[in-house]
């Protein structure tokens, strides 16, 4: 695995677990290394001597150390050690507590193969038909008073919108939870987000406001559409599909995926990454999305910058772009070659215009362009411009170091497009992958 110092600081949960694993990046607190085709592995000396083993299939950590942080510095440390001096890591057998763990990761994912793989119990016809009849009475119930709160907010004005407090958009978003339309709910929830955020805020509610009752129309029509935007109107109000759904009616395509950006938030309890791949022989895009509890790990190891053979299945869509991944072929590898991507922003946005006629409801989309130039504008805000000279503004973060590694010059550049503002997630710059933004990780 030929991974730089910078992905695997880009795996550190936080500052401070990179800041430590710089220190153990160096072979004196290591013992008993050693490396094969399918792992790395070494003894760290701590406050004790703790065992540490990467998985290199999938960059999967374990450390018998007590910390809660995934992967610990430990982990890092040892990947740290494998990308500056992989010298110092013998390949030979791996020891038992190594084989040991291995064995047991293999084991599991034969069990999730295994179920599946099996049949499962039919359920009760009539039940399941019950059970629809009156979930779709719940929801419609909800978007009926949905639309009659969306009516009188826009009857009011907006102007006094600002003064609303919370509650306002809590408690409208908890009554089509209780509709059982959850995800509906989430989009309502994210109005408030919107109201004061920047100068444009009344246009941007405005709208939201018209993609929902789109939405709530659309549902109520929904036997008239085609069957890719059904399942995501479907979707879009809260109907999930399970893995075997997916990969039962989703497109599969087999290609060497690049991880070209990730993005980590914290949503209600739930830490939410998203992250972005690009195909190389395709040029498909594809998000990939994981949701874990608390400090609980994700359960892929996604390193921006690097890429691997494997197979994604999108979910069903008018315009797919969210998938999962149905399995690795190779282990990781680092890249710097350029993404493919877009040379002019007029063709970008001629791409996004194509999806939102076919899908008018998503939220974001990854932006791989090409040779653009980052421009200060003083309060103007900042921009990235292109070779002809046409531009787009990028969000209101930190973004001095894509200044800091442009130097006025062009850089290919990955960045999250919401379809008013760019937020930089990483840069290729003299054959060098760098992460600029990881969000909240």
């Amino acid at each position: 695995m030929n991974l730089t110092v910078e992905q695997v600081l880009a795996l550190a949960p936080d500052p401070s677990s990179g800041s430590a694993a710089r220190k153990l990046g160096i072979s004196k607190p290591w013992s008993s290394l050693g490396r094969c085709e399918r792992a790395i592995w070494g003894e760290c000396q701590g406050s004790a001597l703790y065992q540490v083993r990467v998985d290199l299939t999938d960059v999967a950590t374990k450390c018998t150390c007590p910390s809660r942080k995934f992967p610990c510095k430990h982990a890092l440390g040892l990947l740290l050690l494998a990308a500056t001096a992989p010298a110092s890591l013998v390949a030979g057998v791996p020891p038992g507590w190594v084989t040991d763990w291995l064995a047991r990761r293999a084991a599991s994912t034969e069990r999730k193969e295994a179920r599946a793989a099996a049949p499962e119990t039919a359920p009760d016809p009539a039940a399941q038909a019950k059970r629809a009849e009156q979930r779709l009475a719940r929801v419609v119930k909800g978007l009926d008073a949905l639309d009659l709160w969306m009516n009188d907010l826009v009857r009011n004005g907006i102007a006094g919108v600002e003064a609303h407090p919370p509650a306002y958009w809590e408690t409208q978003a908890a009554r089509l939870v209780d509709a059982q339309a959850p995800a509906l709910a989430s989009r309502v929830r994210r109005l408030a987000q919107l109201v004061g955020g920047d100068a444009r805020w009344p246009v941007r509610l405005l709208d939201e406001l018209g993609r929902i009752a789109l939405l709530t129309h659309a549902f109520r029509r929904i036997d008239e559409l085609p069957a890719p935007l059904q399942a995501d109107v479907r979707q879009l109000i809260g109907w999930s599909l399970t893995q075997d759904e997916v990969a039962a009616s989703g497109e599969a395509i087999k290609d060497e995926w690049i991880v070209a950006g990730q993005w980590s938030e914290d949503d209600e309890r739930v830490r939410v990454q998203r992250t972005w791949f690009v195909g190389v022989r395709s040029s498909r895009t594809a998000l990939f999305l994981q949701f874990a509890a608390g400090v609980a790990p994700f359960a892929e190891n996604l390193i921006p910058g690097t890429a691997f053979e494997g197979e994604l299945v999108y979910w069903p869509s008018a315009w797919p772009i969210r998938a999962t991944i149905r399995e690795r072929f190779a282990a990781p590898r680092a890249w710097s070659d350029r993404l493919p991507g877009f040379d002019r922003v007029e063709a970008f946005l001629d791409a996004v215009a194509a999806a939102t006629a076919r899908q008018p409801w998503f939220d974001r989309t990854v932006a791989c362009l090409r040779a653009v130039t980052p421009v200060h504008l003083g309060k103007a805000g900042r921009i990235v411009r292109d070779t002809e000279g046409r531009a787009l503004p990028l969000a209101p973060l930190d973004a001095w170091a894509l200044f800091a590694l442009s130097g006025g010059a062009p850089v290919d550049l990955t960045a999250e497009w919401d379809g008013c503002h760019l937020v930089p997630l990483s840069a290729i710059v003299d054959g060098a992958f760098h992460v600029l933004w990881k969000g909240a990780a």
